[in-house]
């Protein structure tokens, strides 16, 4: 079959390569791929980035697909059924995180699409308890953000909770950022969303998506808009999206006393400087979240049943597996909000 392999370490080192098509066995399920999402941490590992601890491996871990063949010990699922999959292929199941299903802390986890081949393949292979059935309404295009999407819901809904008295700023209008909106938005909350200049053409969109207020916080003062729309008071949650260090310390002093700031997006390097006395004198609640668990599906996958995920506006380019690099120097551009493969 077709696949899109990371062959080593290092800048780029992928490409289109023809391997065995894998085999469903035990627990295992194989699936046609039908989509797959361009992920940021692909691109991470594109540039090299991000340490794999395997090459060679195939990428993509943001995917849905038709069941096309299922182990002997598959009881869940069927040959025909419309599925996603968590990225969750094998953990210890002994320490105290995975007795509470909390697989994405688990230290010996290995995750599809870095650890075991992915989904920028004709075919990927997952465990039956990382798969979820697709809603009838819920196309393919669509489910193939399940997996961004649940990252957000871990966030928002699970890490803390969205009350819709609440106010929200949001940093970052990349497309973790715009689908955290929207998350935030289907609870009947009140959104901010901080960009910069060159960040206009989403921050239009976010407009469209329901978000209340867009800022450029190149042109505008971010902290006269928000105290406008808090009476002064700061919003009782911050979600940093965009991984960058002034975007952190520029929202820590925005958080109402008692508030809570999400972090969400990940930093360029371990230990960066941050607005300590913010936290300290406000007693802001400091929150890390990482990924998603298996509990986060389910709401995900809710919120694109119900409609309250605009997926046409959220993909802007598809491309064919053939042609994935057209669809990575898409993302690397800038100027798309959510490129997919089609397998």
């Amino acid at each position: 079959m077709k696949a899109v392999m990371k062959k080593a370490p290092g800048y780029d080192n992928m490409e289109l390569e023809q391997i065995e098509e894998p085999k469903a066995a035990g627990d295992l399920v194989k699936i046609k791929v039908v989509y797959t999402g361009i992920c940021g941490t692909d691109m991470h590992t594109f540039s090299g980035q991000y340490p794999n601890s395997k090459t060679p491996v195939v990428l993509g871990h943001e995917f849905s697909g038709t069941v096309v063949e299922v182990g002997e010990r598959v009881t869940k699922v069927k040959v025909g059924d419309r599925v996603t999959s968590e990225t969750t292929f094998e953990t210890c199941g002994e320490c105290e995180y995975c007795r509470e299903k909390d697989y994405n802390l688990c230290s010996n986890r290995k995750g599809i699409g870095t650890q075991v081949n992915g989904s920028f393949a004709e075919y990927v292979i997952s465990r039956e308890e990382s798969l979820h059935k697709l809603p009838e309404n819920v196309s393919f295009k669509a489910a193939s953000l399940t997996e961004p999407l649940a990252c957000c819901v871990h966030a928002a809904l699970e890490k803390t909770m969205i009350q819709s008295s609440d106010k929200v700023l949001v940093f970052g209008p990349g497309p973790i950022g715009l689908l955290q909106c929207q998350v935030i938005k289907a609870q009947g909350a009140f959104v901010i969303l901080a960009g910069i200049t060159k960040d206009h053409k989403r921050l239009e969109l976010a407009k469209s998506l329901g978000v209340d207020v867009v800022v450029d916080v190149q042109k505008e003062n971010l902290e006269e808009v928000v105290m406008k729309h808090t009476d002064g008071y700061g919003v009782d949650k911050l979600f940093e999206c965009s991984g960058a260090v002034p975007a952190l310390n520029q929202g820590l002093p925005l958080v109402k006393k008692k508030g809570t700031f999400v972090q969400v997006g990940i930093f360029a390097d371990k230990i960066n400087p941050l607005d300590q006395e913010s936290i300290i004198q406000r007693e802001i609640t400091y929150v890390g979240t990482r990924s998603q668990k298996p509990s986060s599906w389910p709401l995900a996958l809710k919120l694109l049943a119900d409609g309250k995920i605009d997926v046409d506006k959220m993909v802007t380019k598809v491309v064919p597996l053939e042609q994935w690099r057209d669809g990575f120097e898409a993302v690397r551009a800038g100027d798309q909000i959510k490129v997919i493969v089609k397998s």
